[in-house]
């Protein structure tokens, strides 16, 4: 076949294949549009998940009549200057408009603010009509029919309508975290509206705009980051490590306003995350990039969805170490919705034995009290109190004395052990987990503050405090190694040996000795003393593979982290054993003063806090 120059409707499909891979790319260009004309307020309309219907209103600067016509062709943007590299919009390409009327039916409606009318134009499947009058307000509408109608083909690739309308939903909500200022609704009738009303564009106006995008419960259980290194600032909140999910899609990354799926920052919260959450967890993150424009190329993908910095090693380290320090400046803290879950476990219901009723009187006890069969108990001849009748009405004879003696007679059943009869000193009750009242079940603390109450895992509790003074000797001096009694020789690409080469100081430090051996070759003559015996050529390889990627020895540092884990687990207190009064408060207090005992080594919580208003709740006093 010759080659030919293809048709202008041809290339507008191709970009469109790149640009437009589904409704929600449509939504994600248009109100990037918006927002770069300057819009307070955007309205968004589907139907059919965004196939049948996309409608997307401004009320920005809109577009003078004479530009209408270049706002659909091919590469015409008002949003770039001569500098590619001084990119200040979300958009800046100039293909979205054209690629989707080459795939679909676009109409554009426009108003500028000194404008005496509006005009539209529109284009069908990759044909332009003439630009008539229209009316409108000032701002722009723009509607998009039939999407792919031009290019059946991709209508097979789509996915059902409330997976296309759950897509469309989150890029609408990972744009809006970036834009408090702006409101935004999103509605149709293959949805429920989602209203995301204008905040302001302080620190506060931004996490309440967070807030309504993912729930009350984040602001409660995050961390604010304020950050900068080498003229990159960091901004932003991240949970505390017992508030996670089971993915990552409540990861939100943003470099100048720009939402971004960066793999780079992904694996920098991952990194910093790392002590604290188990690996199938992650951590709720809304993080803002700031840097100049000139050091992030954000023309490496068709979507703008990736970004490449100058300095990949600066905004990883950056990340990982704001977010690191924020979580040990940020003290001990445990997750509301533990409480949440406690309270729910510890729901009101029919008691196992003698149950005198509803707990005063409250209604909605009643009904499950009544069916429980306990209601006819009171009268029963296994009633723990006599009723008598004396004078014909109804007496409590009261406990009598012996009886209520076998209560007195030994230790609580569900105790085993009472940290003091006397009550703790004012200055325990107000310290963050307070002060020890029991141990239950051989592993439990039971502690009481000013306001609530909380349990602690023993166990757990004491391996994160063993864990971290072990990574702290590990940081505080040179790992012991051992010398290999015949040098490692690992052969290697050229460029990764003089990478390992570069850092063979840094390995040093962590007891791992390597250096040039010819080309394309190391020598390992030192291993770290805690890995035993290892797999070198392994290791070497990994090490190799993460410094061509990040620029950092981190697979090291985690495998050291990873056997002071195990042996923080196998030496710190052992369910099942008796602690004394002095001992449970030592642990508390040893938790307060170390950073991330929130959780243990494998993510797991080491204590439950329980308001002493949740716990009135439960007994209908609230």
């Amino acid at each position: 076949m010759p080659i030919r120059q293809l048709s202008e409707t041809m290339i507008n499909q191709i970009a469109a294949g790149e640009v437009i891979e589904r409704p929600a790319s449509v939504v994600k260009e248009l109100v990037e549009n918006a927002l770069d004309a300057g819009a307070s307020r955007v309205e968004i309309v589907t139907a059919g998940g965004g196939l049948n219907l996309i409608r997307v209103t401004d009320d920005g600067s809109g577009i003078p009549k004479r530009e209408l016509a270049l706002a659909i062709a091919r590469h015409c943007t008002s949003k770039l200057s001569d500098d590619i590299h001084d990119i200040r919009s979300l958009g800046f390409r100039g293909e979205a408009l054209p690629s989707i009327g080459s795939v679909a039916r676009l109409s554009i409606r426009s108003r500028t603010a000194h404008g005496d009318s509006a005009a539209e134009i529109g284009i069908e499947g990759g044909r332009v009509s003439a630009v008539k009058p229209a009316a409108a307000n000032r701002g722009t509408t723009v509607e998009v029919r039939d999407l792919f109608f031009a290019t059946p083909a991709r209508l097979k690739f789509m996915k059902g309508e409330r997976a296309e309308s759950s897509a469309t939903s989150d890029v609408v909500k990972r744009i809006a975290i970036a834009f408090p200022a702006v409101r935004f609704t999103l509605a149709g009738s293959d949805r429920s509206t989602l209203e995301l009303p204008a905040t302001d564009d302080s620190a506060e106006g931004r996490l309440q705009r967070v807030a309504q995008v993912m729930g009350a419960d984040f602001p409660d259980n995050a961390i604010a980051i304020d950050a900068s290194r080498e003229g990159v600032h960091l901004a932003g909140h991240v949970s505390i490590p017992s508030f996670t999910r089971a993915n990552a899609l409540q990861q939100y990354a943003y470099v100048n306003g720009r939402p971004v799926r960066d793999k780079l920052i992904a694996g920098a919260i991952r990194g910093a995350f790392a002590d604290v959450l188990p690996r199938d967890r992650h951590a709720v993150t809304v993080l803002f990039l700031t840097l100049d424009p000139a050091t992030v190329d954000v023309n490496v993908h068709p979507a703008k969805a990736d970004v490449r910095f100058r300095d990949p090693g600066l905004v990883r380290g950056l990340i990982v170490g704001a977010i690191r320090e924020a979580l040990a400046g940020a003290g001990i803290r445990a997750a509301t919705t533990g409480a949440a879950g406690m309270t729910a476990a510890f729901r009101p219901g029919a008691a196992p034995f003698g149950h005198g009723g509803p707990a005063n009187g409250h209604r909605s006890y009643e009904a499950a009290y009544r069916a429980s069969g306990f209601a006819g108990f009171e009268h029963s001849q296994q009633r723990p109190l006599d009723i008598g009748y004396g004078d014909g009405r109804p007496q409590r004879a009261g406990f009598g004395e012996n009886e209520q003696a076998a209560f007195d007679a030994g230790p609580l059943a569900s105790a085993d052990a009472r940290a003091g009869a006397a009550e703790p000193a004012e200055t325990l009750l107000g310290t963050v987990l307070g002060a020890a009242r029991a141990q239950v079940h051989e592993n439990y603390i039971v502690a009481q503050t000013r306001d609530s109450l909380v349990i602690v895992d023993q166990h757990a509790a004491h391996e994160r405090l063993v864990y971290e003074a072990l990574k702290n000797a590990l940081h505080s001096r040179a790992v012991p190694s051992q010398m290999l009694l015949l040098p490692e020789i690992v052969d290697l690409p050229e460029e990764d040996a003089e990478r390992l080469a570069m850092h063979s100081e840094t390995l040093a430090r962590f007891g791992l000795g390597v250096e040039r051996f010819g080309p394309g070759a190391v020598a390992v003559r030192e291993t770290p003393s805690m890995l035993g015996e290892t797999n070198v050529q392994q290791l070497v390889r990994d090490l190799a593979d993460e410094i061509a990627d990040n620029d950092t020895v981190e697979t090291l540092k985690e495998r050291l982290h990873n056997i002071a884990a195990t042996m923080a687990c196998h030496g710190s207190v052992r369910s099942g054993r008796l602690l004394k009064p002095e001992e449970m408060n030592a642990l508390l207090r040893q938790m307060e003063a170390t950073p991330g005992s929130g959780t243990c080594n494998h993510g797991r919580p080491t204590y439950i806090e329980l308001k002493l208003a949740d716990i009135e709740r439960l007994f209908g006093r609230r």
